[in-house]
């Protein structure tokens, strides 16, 4: 049988249906390629990367940086690895800019008092004894004073194994249990627990000033405890609120016709090269804006550049400055075991010019400055690394180890008064100092172990900082 022939338009469809048909088959069987999700990059990596260059240009001791770990890991540990140790105690890295911002103007959110820790007699026991109380706190309007002794933090008893913990619930609301010495029982009272508050402080570093007249000898007392021009140094360079209301104290001190000048550093660790140069300024005798405060050098690299070769800070013409009234040419300096830093560049830029009486404990020794470097465009971390070295004018700086008191005397080895009690044991000896005259009155000795200190936790505390153009 003929098959019948294919009609001439069928010739032209069938073609193109199968060329369809095959295309649909194909379309279908064609298996469905996914996109693989993008890569979410290490957020570390930039942070070490930006950290790395830093630490290249800037770090003191460039030639000993040490080999970088993994770019993935932990900024904070990262950056601890580079570092020229031991003789690097003092670089930092902080993970909020903000944080460190405000605890370099002494801006916290906290109650507002300050604190010693000691051992006692029982071994396992942790006692905090109240060093200061900051104006315009919640604490200032508590039942609470320097010297009070703190037992238990929220119904916890304070010792060796717990105290850090305990210092951590102490940045919010808290309760405490205390007690105060009664001279007339001469025994310690317990008083009632005290709720603490918190609230944003602002810590005004002027903290006390005032003039005593001993005989014919009137001897101005100042007590400073930190560096910094205002509350925010690092953001608003041209206030200087806390350095002019230092002008002012000195003013007074001038007006009443001090002779004798005692400087409290021993709570302050450090803060702002410009306030070191704006203290020292009012004290130095003869010092004008001629005068080198201090000599600055940096590593290889900084030092390559004709405008940091000869980094100098001079002193500042100031009305105030008292330093011609002072008798023999002499400041007494109060420290402690954590004086620090732009105190000790104070006391090392002075000695050319006078002469510096310390009385207390050695200080830390900090010779070495750093500056706050931050990169808030891609993310919050910021650096302190250490990154210049200072000299006074005779190009001195040995005091890496701190320096010797004059008079060797610790503020725990009795129980605390206030201060500008003139029986309280660092006032009292520089007094002494002064006047030839002692007392015949009996202190009892305690038997105590320093082992921390609220300032111990203190941003600011060991630090030195400087403005720089480079960052």
């Amino acid at each position: 049988m003929k098959k019948k022939p294919i009609a001439l338009k069928h010739f032209f469809f069938l073609p193109l249906m199968a060329v369809l048909m095959l295309a649909s088959c194909r379309e279908e069987e064609k298996p469905v390629v996914q996109d693989d999700p993008p890569v979410e990059e290490n957020p570390n990596i930039k942070i070490n990367q930006w950290t790395q260059e830093v630490m290249e240009e800037v770090y003191y001791w460039l030639e000993n940086l040490q080999p970088a770990i993994s770019i993935e890991s932990d900024p904070k540990l990262y950056f601890d690895t580079l570092l020229y140790k031991p003789t690097d105690r003092h670089s930092a890295i902080y993970e909020s800019t903000q944080e460190l911002q405000d605890g370099l103007g002494g801006v916290a959110t906290e109650a507002g008092y300050e604190f010693a820790l000691y051992t006692t007699n029982t071994p396992e026991q942790v006692i905090a004894e109240v060093i200061y109380i900051k104006k315009n706190s919640p604490a200032m309007g508590k039942d609470l004073q320097r010297g009070d002794v703190i037992a238990g933090i929220n119904g916890q008893e304070i010792s060796r194994s717990n105290y850090r913990n305990l210092l951590r619930d102490m940045r919010n609301p808290h309760t405490i249990s205390y007690f105060r010495y009664d001279n007339e029982e001469d025994r310690f009272i317990q008083k009632p627990d005290l709720q603490m508050e918190v609230a944003r402080v602002e810590e005004n570093p002027n903290f006390m000033d005032t003039v005593f007249t001993v005989n014919n000898d009137k001897i101005g007392y100042f007590v400073y405890h930190f560096f910094a021009p205002n509350p925010n140094p690092q953001n608003d360079r041209e206030s200087t609120v806390y350095d002019s209301y230092m002008d002012e104290i000195f003013g007074r001190f001038k007006t009443a016709g001090i002779n004798h000048l005692i400087i409290d550093f021993r709570y302050n660790g450090g803060g702002y090269v410009s306030s070191a140069v704006n203290l020292a300024s009012l004290i130095g005798t003869g010092v004008t804006s001629n005068d080198v405060f201090s000599k600055t050098k940096y590593n290889s690299f900084i030092m390559s550049f004709p405008a940091y070769q000869n980094d100098q800070r001079k002193f500042i013409n100031k009305a105030e400055n008292i330093g011609p009234q002072l008798f023999a040419n002499r400041v007494y300096i109060l420290t402690s075991r954590r004086t620090a830093s732009a105190s000790e560049l104070v006391i090392n830029s002075l000695r050319p010019y006078m002469e510096v009486i310390i009385i207390g404990e050695q200080t830390v020794g900090k010779n070495v400055g750093s500056i706050v470097i931050d990169d808030e465009d891609n993310h919050n971390y910021a650096l302190m690394p250490i990154i210049s070295q200072s000299f006074n004018s005779l190009d001195q700086s040995d005091y890496a180890n701190g320096f010797e008191p004059n008079v060797k005397v610790s503020e725990g080895e009795e129980r605390l008064l206030p201060f500008g009690n003139r029986d309280e044991i660092l006032l009292r000896t520089a007094i002494q100092q002064i006047t030839g005259l002692s007392t015949n009155a009996r202190y009892e000795k305690l038997n105590r172990l320093d082992v921390g200190s609220s300032l111990d936790y203190k941003i600011r505390q060991g630090k030195m900082i400087d403005y720089m153009d480079f960052y």
